[in-house]
């Protein structure tokens, strides 16, 4: 556990903040390395097929994990002013509700994944195999929301370390089964839906083994849970806009691929491919913003406004100079990096055009993040989830529809900065508001600095 309370702001998020970023890259590499053997031994169906699923296995999960951002707000504030039996209470009915969640979500993600493929207008060649990979990846939810609730308690006590060596040993066990399923026995999409299950569960039995000998406070026992309904409406209040929020990005998401699917299965599959490289971009902006908000979190429980607006600046200067490195990189090797996915020159050409375009503007997303993660960390999501919606719904789908009838698939390209742009201009325009300041679970003096 770390105090985020004491300490040079800018070491302590960035200490904070790596071995999220190494977490998460070796967890997108779940993705990344299902897309290179599927597209190299399989085919640009199969990589389109997995592409196509993101947004629903998205759209399934994003509920509820942003629900469990509230939980995370909750033991961050509690933590940071030393009130630790109701850090346990929190953590007991954080358990509670994603054990429930993951039930419902694994029945949803079985019954409603065909219809969904076919509302998107997806390819009638590439709906079998997303159905497949679908249903086995279902299978895993309750391993999936399992890992990923007891990464977001320790990481609300300021502990970002743990959470990475066993998503470490996660990935390294997903490759190994990759290679065995796929390129060994032959098994197609379905092994690597198989190798991301089995890698998962593996991830979370190991860290509930680890937990219950070594950590004093997060201790796994299912049989001595106490459900609280007084954290779960604190819960409710802070982490409901934010679930809602991810909800809506995900159907955006799936909107998205509605209008990506008509123009065909290289199409898809170089956004399948692109968005892959994408995200390892933007999941530094967002574990960044990420030891922002416990930051922001622990420093309002202790009262101490000073250090937020310095963790603020000094966050923003180290996601600034990262995205300008990504931006660089992908002009240089955009292209190469499509040809690990896939030998198509056709998808690695429609992919690279993607990557050249958004890859310009990571410095404005990355601002975006940063900003709402003030807020967020304050316990203020509702105005944050306004915003994301009306960036992705007002602007975002929007301007893809109307650019891509105009100059085709490129303009759904340009859309992605011009939502960015929106969500940017509109959080830093509430940030300088203050309002956010009177969101806090636990009551100080911030309101009045």
């Amino acid at each position: 556990m770390k105090d985020l309370t004491v300490g040079h702001e800018g070491k302590l998020i960035l200490r904070f903040a790596t071995p999220m970023i190494f977490g998460n890259v070796f967890q997108q590499l779940y993705n990344v390395v299902d897309s290179i053997i599927i597209g190299n031994y399989v085919g640009k169906e199969a990589l389109a097929a997995v592409g196509a699923s993101f947004p629903i296995i998205f759209l399934l999960i994003a509920f509820v994990i942003g629900i469990g951002s509230g939980f995370t707000i909750i033991i961050s504030q509690y933590f940071g002013s030393k009130d630790l039996r109701q850090v346990r209470r929190t953590i007991d009915t954080t358990y509670i509700i994603l054990f429930v969640a993951a039930i419902v979500v694994t029945v949803m993600g079985i019954v409603f994944s065909g219809p969904i493929f076919r509302l998107t207008q997806l390819p009638e060649e590439v709906i079998p195999q997303a159905s497949a990979y679908l249903d086995i990846y279902f299978t895993g939810t309750l391993f999936f929301f399992g890992f990923n609730g007891t990464a977001a308690i320790l990481r609300g006590m300021g502990d970002s370390k743990t959470p990475l060596y066993f998503l470490i040993l996660s990935t390294v066990s997903n490759i190994i089964f990759d290679l065995l399923f796929v390129v060994y026995y032959g098994w197609g999409i379905e092994g690597a839906a198989y190798a991301t299950v089995l890698s998962q569960a593996i991830a979370f039995i190991s860290a509930i083994v680890y937990l219950n000998r070594r950590h004093p406070i997060v201790n796994v026992s299912f049989r001595k849970y106490i459900f609280d309904k007084k954290i779960f409406k604190t819960c409710m209040r802070i982490g409901l806009p934010s679930g809602l929020q991810q909800t809506f990005v995900a159907t955006g998401l799936i909107a998205l691929y509605g209008i990506v699917n008509q123009f065909g299965t290289s199409t898809i599959a170089a956004y399948s491919v692109a968005t892959r490289i994408d995200s390892f971009a933007s999941l530094l902006a967002m574990n960044f913003a990420t030891a922002l908000s416990a930051f922001v979190g622990q420093n309002i429980g202790a009262n101490k406004p000073e250090r937020v607006r310095a963790g603020l600046r000094s966050t923003w200067l180290m996601t600034s100079a990262v995205s300008v490195s990504f931006t660089v990189l992908i002009y240089f090797f955009g292209h190469d990096l499509m040809a690990a996915f896939t030998p198509d020159k056709e998808v690695i050409q429609i992919g690279n055009q993607y990557l050249i375009i958004v890859s310009s503007f990571y410095i404005v997303f990355s601002t975006l993040f940063v900003v709402s993660a003030v807020m967020r960390g304050a316990g203020d999501t509702l105005i944050p989830m306004f915003i994301t919606l009306l960036a992705l719904w007002g602007i975002r789908i929007p301007a893809s529809y109307i650019l891509a009838e105009r100059i085709g698939v490129t303009g759904i390209w340009w859309a992605v900065p011009i939502g960015w742009a929106t969500g940017m201009i509109l959080s830093y325009a509430y940030y300088l508001t203050g309002r956010w300041k009177k969101k806090s679970v636990v009551k100080t003096d911030l309101r009045n600095q």
